[in-house]
């Protein structure tokens, strides 16, 4: 009831509350942050309560809430970003086109390619189908948000060993048989859905995923090069237009969700932080997306992404040091009774956001109606660097956006880093019986055929596939090294995609693991006759408040630096997933790696099968 006193509603017809944060104790400050389920730590609570002190006034629940969203770890990597920033960020950056919601790279003369990769770790162990689904979503949004086509996907997953057993799964763990089947029907049924084909992944069991499997999910598109738009405003006045799916309750708090480990009762806390995905909302959207964008009526374009409504808008103004004001009487809503906080925090699928000049807004407008696509204002780019959000003519949100973008960094003097000394140990081996030895080799599940989940997806939707993910005599198919497209009608020139990591590998040594995920993508890109232009990493880690995963993380990021370097390639885009631990254990420190290569013409690429009796079989490089 205490805490109950420092809530006063602002106006009897609007739910929205000033939240008296002067008045609160340090632990009352952790409740309000508990309460709210903001996810943030003490230090940042009380430098919101400074920060609210200094303007004279109480914030009200919407500006904590979009505070929590802006300062998680997903939204502003606060604790990734100086390792990132020390080794990863600055790697060839100069053939880099744009490093924003994707990279983007150039594919030929006239042509840009588009790549992003994620993670949908936290809501795939909830709901696996709808959390696959929606990861799926989420990346295509952002090459689209590019001005990209998109044109490809890729999916790695990571679960637990199949044959677990059941009685040993801890309380709120789901079998990873049925994690693994639902995520691979989430990304089957959502990639199929909207015409995009999946060609590269891989699939990988350890007892470590057991209480959290991981969910990654990378897009490569294509585009003119005078179609690329950037995520953000161009001058004051700048329309923002909201398309696509409605705003409901589902993903809220989305972010704060995967900014925290798993527990026993996630399963029943948190199951309104996954996100309902819907394909059939999609397709026409990416239409209606590109054909605005391909007719010039596009001054700014992002997707909601996490953190919703709250995070594009300020993002979009903030990256051009403007500001904006926003209207939620005008958000499409999914159903009635959402208070002012989940409109602004939801993060429902299927929206984009325009930024659009006053004269252009008539027409995008009839283009996305003419889709059958919703399209609606709901604001506009102004000067100040400010973000003020009104409802029925009352202001309930007016913040910095320099104080709301600009979240906590941590180092390694306010989060502690240990850096496990790796030892190496000289063992004597008595040679094996060999034909036993591969009979447990080719039968382990991380080396047995994936064909079972490679068919489930359509790789050659589209028409533009080359070299498919499985190779070989027909009906004898197996992985491929790499997958190639033909992107461009009129050209042999192909782009070659695949990803890798091995965990184990990683476990032993982050340094040198990681290192080893670039080496084995770019010799699969090779292997193909593809050259490696760039890589994306998908760095999934367990709690970064534990030292020993900081030093985890740290190591890898060392290490993908030094690879990098060493071969000129850059890291144009990529993810940072923490806290993925449950009641069990950590995950394996897995960053996954995209690699996207160049093919001058695609009529010389080569498959990884035996072609005739009689070839010659050369080891290539070092011997062991």
């Amino acid at each position: 009831m205490q805490l109950d006193s420092l809530f006063k509603k602002i106006r009897e017809d609007i739910e929205t509350y000033e939240v008296n944060l002067q008045a609160a104790s340090d632990k009352e400050l952790l409740e309000i942050s508990n309460r709210m389920e903001l996810a943030l730590a003490l230090p940042e609570m009380k430098r919101i309560k400074e920060y609210f002190s200094k303007q004279g006034r109480s914030p009200t629940d919407i500006e904590l809430q979009a505070l929590g969203q802006a300062w998680s770890e997903h939204c502003c990597y606060k604790s990734s970003k100086v390792p990132l920033k020390k080794y990863v960020f600055n790697v060839d950056e100069k053939r880099i086109i744009a490093r924003e919601d994707a990279g983007v790279m150039e594919f030929d003369k006239n042509h840009y390619y588009c790549v992003a990769l994620e993670s949908h770790n936290h809501p795939s162990a909830i709901e696996p189908y709808g959390g696959a689904a929606t990861g799926v979503g989420g990346i295509v949004r952002d090459v689209l948000c590019m001005g990209a086509q998109p044109i490809a996907y890729i999916d790695p997953l990571f679960f637990g060993p199949l044959d677990y057993p059941f009685e040993k799964l801890p309380k709120g763990v789901k079998h990873p048989v049925y994690l693994f089947k639902g995520v691979v029907d989430g990304i089957r049924d959502y990639g199929n859905r909207i015409g995009i084909p999946t060609l590269a992944g891989q699939v990988y069991f350890h007892e470590g995923y057991t209480g959290n499997c991981l969910v990654n999910v990378g897009c490569i598109g294509i585009m003119k090069k005078n179609e690329l738009v950037h995520s953000w405003a161009k001058a004051p006045g700048n329309v923002y237009i909201y398309v696509g799916g409605k705003t409901g309750r589902d993903g809220i708090h989305g972010v704060n969700f995967a900014s925290a480990e798993l527990t026993d009762e996630s399963e029943e806390s948190s199951r309104s932080a996954v996100q309902v995905g819907d394909p059939i909302t999609k397709e026409p959207v990416i239409h209606a997306c590109l054909e605005c964008n391909r007719k010039g009526l596009l001054e700014g374009f992002k997707d909601f992404g996490g953190g919703g409504l709250s995070c594009v808008s300020g993002e979009l103004a903030y990256s051009a040091n403007m500001g904006a004001e926003i209207h939620l009487d005008t958000v499409p809503l999914k159903e009635e009774g959402l208070k002012p906080w989940e409109i602004w925090v939801s993060e429902s699928q299927e929206r984009m956001m325009m930024l659009v000049a006053p004269e252009n807004v008539q027409t995008v407008l009839h283009i996305c109606t003419q889709w059958d696509v919703t399209a609606t204002v709901v604001g506009t780019v102004i000067k100040e660097q400010v973000i003020r959000v009104f409802l029925k003519g009352q202001k309930i949100l007016e913040m910095d956006l320099e104080f709301m973008t600009g979240g906590p960094v941590y180092d390694e003097c306010t989060r502690p880093v240990i850096i496990k000394k790796q030892q190496t140990v000289e063992k004597n081996f008595v040679l094996p019986d060999f034909n036993e030895t591969l009979q447990k080799i080719v039968s382990s599940p991380n080396i047995a055929s994936k064909e079972w989940v490679i068919r489930q997806y359509d790789h050659e939707v589209r028409g533009n596939t080359v070299i498919k993910p499985l190779q070989g005599k027909l009906g004898m198919e197996t992985h491929g090294d790499a997958t190639v497209l033909k992107p461009l009608e009129d050209s042999w020139k192909g782009l070659a995609v695949t990803a890798d990591v091995n965990p184990r590998y990683v476990e032993r040594d982050p340094y040198w693991g990681a290192m080893s995920a670039v080496d084995e993508a770019c010799r699969n890109l090779v292997a193909v006759g593809a050259v490696p232009d760039c890589l994306l990493d998908c760095l999934n880690f367990g709690n970064p408040e534990k030292p020993e995963r900081m030093g985890e993380f740290y190591e890898a990021c060392r290490g993908l630096g030094d690879i990098g370097r060493a071969l000129d390639l850059p890291y144009v885009s990529g993810n940072v997933s923490f806290y993925n631990e449950s009641v069990k254990t950590a995950v394996p420190p897995t960053p996954e790696i995209f690699a996207v290569g160049i093919v001058d013409d695609i009529r010389a690429c080569v498959t990884s099968d035996f072609k005739t009796e009689g070839h010659l079989v050369y080891l290539v490089g070092k011997q062991t």
